[in-house]
């Protein structure tokens, strides 16, 4: 008897230990995929096409936060039809944090947490994705055959930060006349409703910016409201000259101005 509870005790012993290997399991290939996933990181950063077809096996599938699945080809169409950058273009770097890998053999799984810094001018929005790839080992070289992204909750105190940051650019834009900025900083169906019955689009505004035909109003603001509705939010202020409000949408982690109403 006694040694048959011996046996047991060795045997659940053996299963925890292969249980323990199972779940964490060695990982030789650490410091490589690490290495490798920083370098994509890095590129991605510059829209690099080579970076991009290095990472990316043939046959990956990839799920966005946004919620579209798509394929390589897809990827590499859009990396390569993507417009070259100008200098006052927004610049988003790319970085991980919290990596954690397991290998499973030839397989390997690597999760982390995506950090996207956005730049715009003075302005700066981060955004924290949860991200997971599927690296497989072929002919001695590592890629990716799936990829999951999730877009982390942001706290309102957060969002509220976001929805001034943006409006802060906008208002910049408008009181420099800068085209650039004015539509990195607005959505491409911008529309100002000046007063009842008359609207101005954005290619409107954007020829209007320095000119005589624009009337701005002060946008300098003495007071102000922010009010978050999921992915769209209101900024409401007060001016010497104007009361208004301006309504932001959520288009990817970035906040984007939809609409401006002023009363005057």
């Amino acid at each position: 008897m006694k040694t048959l509870t011996s046996c047991v005790v060795l045997f659940l012993l053996m299963a925890s230990t292969v249980a323990a290997q199972t779940a964490t399991g060695p990982t030789p290939d650490a410091a490589e995929l690490t290495r490798l996933l920083n370098d994509f990181l890095a590129g991605a950063s510059r829209n690099d096409v080579a970076t991009h077809d290095r990472f990316w096996a043939e046959d990956l599938i990839y799920t966005r936060s946004a919620g579209v699945r798509v394929s390589k080809a897809d990827i590499m169409r859009s990396v390569r039809s993507a417009p070259a950058p100008k200098p006052d273009d927004p610049k988003v770097v790319y970085t991980a944090e919290d990596i954690r890998i397991q290998q499973y053999g030839d397989t390997a799984v690597v999760a982390f947490r995506l950090v996207a810094t956005t730049q715009t001018g003075e302005t700066k929005q981060v955004q924290h994705l949860l991200n997971c790839g599927t690296f497989v080992k072929r002919n001695g070289k590592w890629q990716v055959v799936a990829w999951q992204s999730t877009r982390m909750p942001r706290t309102d105190e957060e969002n509220t930060a976001d929805v001034r940051i943006a409006v802060a650019a906008f208002r910049q834009a408008l009181l420099k006349a800068d085209k650039e900025k004015l539509k990195a900083a607005t959505t491409s169906n911008f529309v100002w409703f000046q007063k009842p019955g008359q609207q101005v689009m954005l290619n409107v505004l954007a020829d209007q910016l320095g000119s005589k035909e624009l009337k701005p109003f002060d946008l300098q603001l003495p007071t102000e409201s922010v009010w978050l509705y999921g992915e769209t939010a209101m900024y409401t202020g007060e001016s010497s000259t104007a009361r208004y409000t301006i309504t932001l949408t959520n288009q990817s982690g970035n906040w984007k101005v939809a609409a401006l109403n002023t009363i005057n």
